[in-house]
């Protein structure tokens, strides 16, 4: 398999700490002492074979940072975007680079740069069963994710027709693709017992996606193939569900059940840190009646006192402190809309 991680997000929800030199994939959040990205990288290893077959496409401002966090990553497998437009380009080109140096026939997969997983032994059987998927059934197979809990903040893949067993576990096709729900919708999902988390990570072979592509986001992957990654200004910003996965009738989807965070906003910090305390401290924290609050602190130096309070994240980074509400932190991007319309603030972005 030829890995290629996806890492070029912002991260804006994990803001302060977050920052647009220093994404959320650059950080440490689990207590490994491992970024998300060289974690991620680690995990996909053992699939590559090795250093020469994984790939990485990023941003170009975070260039520099890659190839800091990945030495060991040859410069030919780092592809850059000038300019970002979401993640169907980031798919396409890629993929029309691996086939040219791998052949159509080769097996691709794309994986976030900033996803936890807590097994990857179990992560690794399943990509070897949706390697599989991909070879027999010409498949374009996702991996989708057996919820836990009604989630507002996933897409949702509801499975259809049960298409075989692949290294022991099933795959069904993609009856369809599902945006965020309503907590009754979500609730209506987890009962049926036949919707997954979209988790965003795709194994196909090259050639096959190449000509779903063609058939089904012709323009962009003309352009790119025509004009290669110069061409990125005048694309399309699509992501690749809307581009492709939703309408192609290869889509197949295996539902797994390794430990699995995407990781989307603070509260993931709780869900990775939880373990029965009252509070999740990642720094200094000395509270008086406060519950259910996650505190982060990067400088060890200073002190988070926090008195009566509850449910609320309290992040402190340099000259910026965010407190807000933990059922509030979708709306961090928000914000920083409003700061970037402000010079003077320029420096905490």
């Amino acid at each position: 398999m030829i890995p290629v991680i996806l890492a070029g997000g912002k991260g804006e929800r994990f803001w302060p700490v977050s920052r647009k030199h220093r994404p959320k994939q650059f950080l440490s959040l689990d207590g490994s002492g491992k970024s998300l990205l060289q974690a991620t990288a680690e995990r996909l290893l053992p699939l590559a074979g090795g250093w020469e077959n994984l790939w990485v496409i990023t941003a170009s401002h975070l260039e520099s940072g890659v190839r800091e966090q990945l030495p060991d990553l040859p410069d030919a497998n780092l592809l850059v975007e000038v300019e970002g437009r979401d993640t169907a380009p980031a798919v396409a080109w890629p993929t029309l680079e691996i086939a040219k140096r791998y052949g159509e026939d080769a097996v691709v997969g794309f994986f976030p740069a900033d996803h936890w997983i807590g097994e990857p032994e179990a992560f690794c059987h399943t990509l070897r069963a949706a390697e599989a998927l991909a070879i027999e059934k010409q498949a374009i197979a996702t991996l989708g994710i057996s919820p836990t809990y009604p989630s507002t903040g996933y897409g949702y893949i509801e499975q259809g027709d049960a298409i075989g067993t692949f290294d022991s576990l099933p795959a069904y096709t993609v009856s369809r693709f599902t945006e965020k729900p309503d907590r009754a919708k979500a609730e209506a999902f987890l009962a049926s017992g036949t919707f997954s988390w979209n988790s965003g990570m795709f194994i196909f072979q090259a050639g096959v996606a190449l000509a779903e592509l063609r058939t089904y986001a012709s323009e962009m992957i003309n352009m790119l193939e025509q004009e290669g990654p110069t061409v990125y200004p005048k694309l399309p910003k699509i992501s690749i569900d809307y581009a492709l996965m939703e309408k192609t009738q290869r889509a197949c989807v295996l539902p797994v059940n390794f430990s699995w965070d995407d990781l989307g906003d603070w509260n993931a910090i709780e869900r990775l840190h939880k373990d029965g305390q009252t509070n999740v401290d990642l720094g200094n924290h000395v509270n008086h009646d406060t519950e259910g609050a996650i505190v982060y602190n990067t400088d060890e130096s200073e002190l988070i006192v926090t008195i009566g309070l509850k449910d609320v994240v309290v992040v402190r980074d340099g000259k910026a402190t965010l407190i807000v509400d933990k059922s509030r932190t979708q709306e961090i991007k928000q914000v920083l809309k409003t700061l970037k319309e402000d010079p003077s603030y320029s420096e905490l972005l």
